[in-house]
């Protein structure tokens, strides 16, 4: 059997685990590199966090702060945002209702992507790194893991899983935290036959990005979806429906 070692902490209010498959699994330099992923995601939530006092969002929330005082990494999130607003034609946006930016539908994406560049520098193992829900997959083996999609109907099953040797998996949708998301072009909570949609393509950051916009599009998501990311949509009947990469992506 391949050796196997998993860490799990609680970081950005939810579960971040980390899978460590391969002969280098349990060495130091793998257990290193974990550390330092999680020590990047700490601090990533300290700076972003809306539900801190003393984060960069929520200074600027308060007029305490300033966006010509702010650290470069905030900017850069920024820009990154209104890439993404751009790039989904509004459907994501990080001006919440009433004004606040809250840049949470974007950064968690992002900072574990940026994070799991420490796990590729550890060649011989590979790595299925998960935040609640949203994967990253790294498999210099070539041996894929299969990532299950959460049942939104009940949380404790799967309603499908998919088979990955790289790239990202995300899930956008309302069971897990009730109506959460809201319509940038109403500001009004989404309202959705659909439960959740899953993307997966080669970036986690933009599979998170497209997730959101494309449950927020409705019926009209598979639209939303650019070339080299495909979908999955649980409809609120327990049905599902795929766009045609989906298997394959």
């Amino acid at each position: 059997m391949v050796p196997r070692r998993s860490w799990v902490e609680q970081i950005m209010g939810l579960p971040i685990s980390v899978l460590g498959r391969g002969d280098g699994a349990g060495s130091g330099r793998a257990a290193a590199a974990v550390r330092e992923v999680y020590a990047e995601l700490t601090a990533i939530d300290r700076m972003f966090s809306p539900y801190k006092a003393d984060s960069a969002v929520s200074l600027l929330a308060h007029g305490e702060l300033s966006w010509d005082r702010v650290d470069p990494l905030v900017r850069e999130v920024a820009e990154r945002c209104a890439a993404a607003q751009e790039m989904t034609d509004g459907l994501f946006d990080a001006e919440a209702p009433g004004g606040m930016w809250d840049p949470s539908g974007l950064v968690k994406g992002w900072s574990v992507e940026r994070a799991g560049e420490r796990l590729r520098e550890v060649v011989e193992v590979d790595w299925c790194l998960n935040a609640g829900g949203d994967v990253l997959v790294i498999c210099p083996s070539g041996e894929p893991f299969s990532v299950g999609i959460q049942n939104p109907r009940d949380p404790s099953s799967v309603v499908t899983s998919v088979r990955r040797t790289g790239g990202a998996v995300a899930t956008s949708g309302t069971a897990a935290r009730g109506a959460h998301l809201y319509d940038p072009r109403t500001s009004r909570p989404v309202e959705s036959r659909w439960l959740s949609v899953s993307v997966s393509g080669p970036s986690l950051e933009y599979a998170d990005v497209l997730a959101t916009a494309a449950f927020v599009a409705g019926d009209e998501w598979p639209t939303v979806l650019p070339p080299h990311y495909e979908g999955l949509g649980v409809l609120a009947d327990g049905n599902l429906f795929s766009t045609p990469g989906w298997a394959e992506s």
